[in-house]
């Protein structure tokens, strides 16, 4: 058997060999839509499935293909479909393991566009679905239905940090024949591996870390079975589009060879910027997995390998007086998305979960007052500086 690497080497060499294409170091960009056949019966083979060869960048690309093969191996899993965006890859999936009558549980309090497909999903194709604070067994039990096909879970939750346990919920769903779908955005396989856990599925916007220079769309899924992947590239993206490009590929495999050192400064920085947070007047409730006094502090510590990048507070004050910081900061860039190396904060009552009817915010514990941080790689002291003198400006 083969030594398996630690997970710092396979980022940078998993899923590509110099060798393969006449030694470049670096995975070329196949930058092209078709490829020639050597032979008519040749083209027949590949139509056919019957050959491995390359038709069409729609089905298929080198440069895709190393990217795929490398988030399988980070990931744990079977195999990985590559997509054109994070809402891409999730939609998909849940209308992979989904049909007209099946039912969704998920996680309550979920990124606002997941929210949309949820709605959409119901209203045009009656694939219903329900919010759940998944904090106990009984909880979850009790919301099964008969008709529950998939268990949908962001952990941590977007934007308020909440954590979901993935052993517990593989517990309850391998007795049902439930599917488990994990959206590892916030963590990224550094952090979190839910298929080692037993979960069936892990989706991504690979915006966020994976890329981690805010310069890419995309998504990725990672399934635990090679062959359930494989299907889902024919009816999800083969017949409906949206593979990612060469290019954006191409910038996701340059991002993963930094992912674990970036991380590890995302981490200490936001540590530092936690504590800092949790001493501020202005400061009500902070959250953030790493601090000692968070309700899943435990649960945490189980489960990441580190607390991640990521802190929410809710401002002492008005939203008026959150989006007064917002307005206030210098360094820090007023902007969505996350993991960048730049740090960002935005204001997600108003952003990211606007379409999120109020009363769903509230019960998903999304406050007007709530600001969302992604801590960036820049001297902590100096985010902490303009962090602070937009706080004391309110």
């Amino acid at each position: 058997m083969a030594k398996k690497n630690q997970f710092e080497t396979d980022v940078i060499h998993a899923g590509y060999k110099p060798s393969d294409h006449l030694g470049s170091l670096v995975p070329p960009i196949f930058q092209t839509s078709s490829y020639t056949f050597p032979s008519a019966e040749e083209g027949e083979r590949r139509f056919a499935g019957e050959s491995n060869g390359h038709i069409y960048s729609r089905l298929g690309n080198p440069t895709v293909t190393a990217l795929e093969e490398r988030m399988a191996v980070l990931e744990e899993g079977g195999a990985a479909l590559a997509f054109a965006s994070g809402m891409g890859a999730v939609s998909a999936t849940l209308f992979h393991l989904t049909n007209t009558g099946d039912h969704i549980l998920c996680s309550d309090g979920i990124y606002g566009c997941t929210f949309g497909l949820l709605q959409l999903m119901k209203k045009k194709y009656d694939i219903d679905h329900d919010l759940i604070v998944m904090d106990s067994e009984e909880t979850v039990r009790a919301a099964i239905r008969d008709n529950t096909k998939v268990i949908y879970i962001e952990t941590p939750i977007n934007p308020t940090m909440k954590l979901v346990d993935l052993e517990m919920i593989v517990s309850i769903a391998k007795e049902r024949g439930i599917r488990v779908v994990v959206d590892n955005t916030f963590c990224s396989p550094y952090l979190q591996r839910p298929l080692s856990l037993g979960c069936d599925y892990v989706v991504h916007s690979a915006t966020k870390y994976i890329g981690g220079h805010g310069d890419v769309v995309a998504g990725i899924v990672v399934g635990a079975d090679k062959e359930e992947i494989a299907e889902m590239g024919v009816t999800m993206r083969k017949d409906i589009g949206g593979i990612m490009s060469p290019l954006d590929a191409w910038l996701l495999l340059r991002g993963l060879k930094t992912l674990a050192v970036r991380l590890d400064r995302h981490c200490e920085n936001a540590e530092k910027i936690a504590d800092k947070l949790k001493a501020h007047p202005k400061v009500g409730r902070m959250l953030y997995p790493g601090d000692p006094d968070f309700p899943q502090y435990e649960l945490a510590k189980r489960q990441m390998k580190l607390p991640g990048g990521m802190i929410s507070f809710e401002v002492k004050g008005s939203k008026e007086d959150a989006q007064a910081i917002l307005n206030r900061v210098k360094l820090i860039r007023l902007a969505v998305s996350l993991g960048d190396t730049e740090t960002l904060i935005q204001h997600p009552a108003t952003m990211t979960h606007s379409v999120v009817p109020e009363g769903e915010r509230e019960k998903m514990g999304i406050s007007d007052t709530l600001i969302r941080m992604s801590v960036g790689l820049e001297a902590w002291e100096d985010i902490w500086e303009d962090l602070k003198q937009a706080l004391d400006g309110i």
